[in-house]
């Protein structure tokens, strides 16, 4: 146990465990899932629920380290509650996890995560973790880090163009799942074999992408706060350039990136409320006509409603003007009249732009992949 602390700190933390479980208890307060990575939370607890015939204890969600989730189908004669730590159909053998989703909230989620499939076709909870269960669980565990070394060495010695990034053992220590990022095709058959005589386990090879690995080594984003993804975020979603484009941001990579290389996941978080905003805004690639000479947009400001004018004989003169200005010049032009001059309409207080920096087409292609 003290070399589990001192190798880890807490291994269990990447599990949902705020301390190393102890043996002796079935049911640990320290697997309840305040302030642990990937934490879920049952925001349909406090709700009372109406009658329907289907029952709201069919499924429960487990847990198991890091973002790996999966639903389960409890036995009728047990009744579980989240942080319980629980013995769950495996292949082979046994998987030891944690509750954090039970009731109308696991059901939710199961029904937005498996449309097509049934519950019929869900695994099964044996038990709740015995203390005989929980010791072997504690074993595994702590071969994680020393395996994880020793497969490193492994690797490079048999000169694998790979990373081997996490490894994670099944509760009954019969299976190691290694987690690995690679550039191109790897033939690891002679790895696997190598693996199988070092640790005496059934070996099982996991290939993850860069954002995967982003999530499971952690780091602090240029917000100040954790990663995202190495905290709450269990989804990626597609990010493309035409969300940093929606929020008006200079695409400057040293910006957009994230740890891992692609674009912040935090772009999407305010695209659906930018859409809605620009909606209210005319297309800004129509010129604006007045006796003074054309004008072309050149920037927009989303939350302010101003969208920033330049003749095309003075490009760098830029005039702000409300986006009904707008509006109403281009309503004006549609009928063949010309107003005087922007002048009237821009705002002589507004802020001044800032238009940041341009990127080339080879970075977009690279963000957009």
């Amino acid at each position: 146990m003290d070399d589990l602390k001192t190798d880890y700190n807490n291994p269990f933390f990447t599990r949902g465990c705020k301390t190393v479980p102890n043996p002796g208890e079935g049911v640990a307060d320290t697997c309840s899932v305040g302030c642990c990575k990937m934490g879920a939370q049952n925001w349909m607890e406090a709700i009372p629920q109406p009658s329907a015939t289907e029952s709201l204890d069919e499924v429960v969600e487990v847990r198991f380290k890091n973002s790996k989730k999966d639903f389960y189908r409890p036995p009728p004669d047990i009744n579980l509650s989240s942080g319980d730590i629980v013995a769950v159909e495996s292949s082979p053998g046994h998987d030891i996890g944690i509750i954090t989703l039970t009731g109308a909230t696991a059901m939710r989620q199961f029904r937005n995560a498996r449309q097509s499939n049934g519950i019929d076709s869900l695994k099964k909870v044996y038990r709740r973790a015995r203390s005989t269960d929980i010791e072997k669980w504690l074993q595994a565990v702590g071969r994680e880090f020393d395996t994880l070394v020793k497969t490193r060495q492994i690797s490079r010695s048999l000169n694998l163009n790979m990373k081997i990034n996490d490894i994670e053992y099944q509760g009954d220590g019969t299976k190691a799942v290694f987690y690995y990022t690679a550039d191109e095709r790897v033939d690891f058959r002679e790895l696997i074999k190598v693996l199988a005589e070092e640790f005496r386990v059934r070996i099982e090879m996991k290939q993850i992408g860069i954002r995967q690995e982003a999530s499971r080594m952690g780091g602090i984003g240029s917000c100040g706060r954790e990663l995202c993804c190495s905290t709450w975020l269990s989804r990626f979603r597609t990010v493309s350039t035409s969300a940093a484009r929606a929020q008006q941001l200079s695409l400057n990579p040293q910006k957009l990136a994230g740890q891992c290389g692609k674009l912040k996941c935090c772009l999407n978080y305010e695209y659906d409320s930018y859409t809605d905003a620009l909606k209210a805004f005319p297309p800004p690639d129509i010129n604006l006509r007045t006796r003074k000479g054309q004008a072309i947009c050149q920037k927009v400001d989303v939350y302010k409603g101003l969208m920033w004018y330049a003749y095309l004989e003075s490009p760098n003169n830029f005039m702000a003007i409300p986006k009904e200005s707008v509006h109403e010049i281009i309503s004006m032009n549609k009928a063949d009249k010309l107003p005087d001059d922007l002048e009237t309409y821009a705002l002589t207080d507004a802020p001044k732009a800032d238009f940041g920096m341009t990127v080339s087409h080879d970075d977009l292609h690279r963000f957009d992949k």
